[in-house]
Parts: structure tokens; C-alpha cells; sequence
């Protein structure tokens, strides 16, 4: 035996239906809008820069530090070695790079998480996108950085084939110099309720 519904019942049906396929439609755009609108890009002023791949900026709270992402750039008291087997400052060099790309700022960035030096991850540009310089592309295509993921790679294969920066010699990549050269733990302070 089947279960009639009476007209009024069917019709009730059919609104909570499209009740809820627009609830999910609605619920879908959202997601959709959350996942590929950019992040927003904030304006901040330069305060200086601290090395190849760190600097410190101005914020409503006070100053904060910002670590580029997608590159490791040359530690500021690293050195590399020239073809002909002398020793030469890159790491000095390669903040020297990025405070000239900086300029005088001020920086647009998109801010993201922490690192474990309580820095703030970040991509920063010159001007707003497409304008600009992008450091860390910039800083990679220089030859004062290695990338670390694919974001920059391109650039880090046009710095060796033109033998720039750090890739006229040898040198240490920069993780490995860090892990030779542990600072001591006084020297790494949290910042206060970070």
C-alpha cells in the first residue's frame, strides 16, 4: 500500500527542499569566496631591516618583526667563498640587497602566523600587487637567497646560472650554517604575551 501525500503536504516539502539547496548554495559561495579572495594586504612602515630574509616594521602595537617566506636567505654573519677561494661577507651583503629593495618603505604585506622566533611570516612587496617589487622573489633572483619551496624556484635557477650572489662560490646553505652556529639561549627572548 502506498502512502499518499495530500497536495498541501508536497508543496510544504518542496519549500523546506529549496529551503535548504539554497541554504547549501549560499553555505558553497561562502567556502568558495574564503578559500580564493587574497589575503588582505596591509600597509606598514619600514623601520629597518635586520637581515637578507628579516626585518622590523611598524604596527598600531609597536614594532614587529617580519621573516619573508618561500626563501632562507644568507645568516648577516655568514661568509661564502669566491671562485678564486677567498672569504667574503654575503650575509652582510645580502641585508645590505634587501635594505636597498626596501628603500624607505613603506611595505605592503600579507601577514600570516608565527614563526618559532615569534617573527611574523609574511610576503611583502614595494608597491600593491601587480606593482612592485616582490622582495623575496627579488632577494632569490639576486642570488642572496635559496627558496625554500616552490614559489621562488625560478628565480633561485636564473641566480646560479648567472653565478649571482652567494651562487659565484661556495657557501653553506643557510639552514646548515644556523645549525653550526647555534645562538646562545639567552639571545632568543620572547616577546612579552606573544
Amino acid at each position: 500500500m502506498m502512502l499518499r501525500l495530500s497536495p498541501l503536504t508536497r508543496l510544504r516539502w518542496r519549500r523546506r527542499f529549496r529551503s535548504l539547496l539554497a541554504l547549501l548554495l549560499l553555505a558553497g559561495l561562502a567556502f568558495v569566496a574564503w578559500v580564493w579572495l587574497p589575503t588582505p594586504v596591509a600597509t606598514i612602515p619600514l623601520v629597518h631591516v635586520i637581515d637578507g630574509d628579516s626585518l622590523n616594521v611598524r604596527q598600531e602595537s609597536g614594532d614587529i618583526s617580519i621573516r619573508l617566506t618561500g626563501l632562507d636567505a644568507v645568516e648577516y654573519r655568514q661568509d661564502c667563498g669566491r671562485p678564486d677561494g677567498t672569504r667574503w661577507a654575503c650575509g652582510r651583503e645580502a641585508r645590505t640587497a634587501l635594505a636597498s629593495l626596501a628603500g624607505r618603505g613603506p611595505l605592503r604585506c600579507e601577514l600570516a602566523a608565527r614563526d618559532a622566533y615569534h617573527r611574523r611570516l609574511a610576503e611583502c612587496r614595494t608597491l600593491p600587487f601587480p606593482d612592485g617589487v616582490d622582495l623575496g622573489a627579488e632577494m632569490v633572483r639576486q642570488g642572496w637567497a635559496v627558496a625554500t619551496g616552490d614559489a621562488y624556484m625560478v628565480e633561485e635557477a636564473e641566480a646560479q646560472a648567472r653565478r649571482r650572489g652567494i651562487w659565484q662560490g661556495s657557501f653553506v646553505q643557510p639552514a646548515e650554517w644556523r645549525a653550526t652556529h647555534e645562538r646562545p639561549a639567552t639571545a632568543i627572548k620572547p616577546p612579552p604575551d606573544a
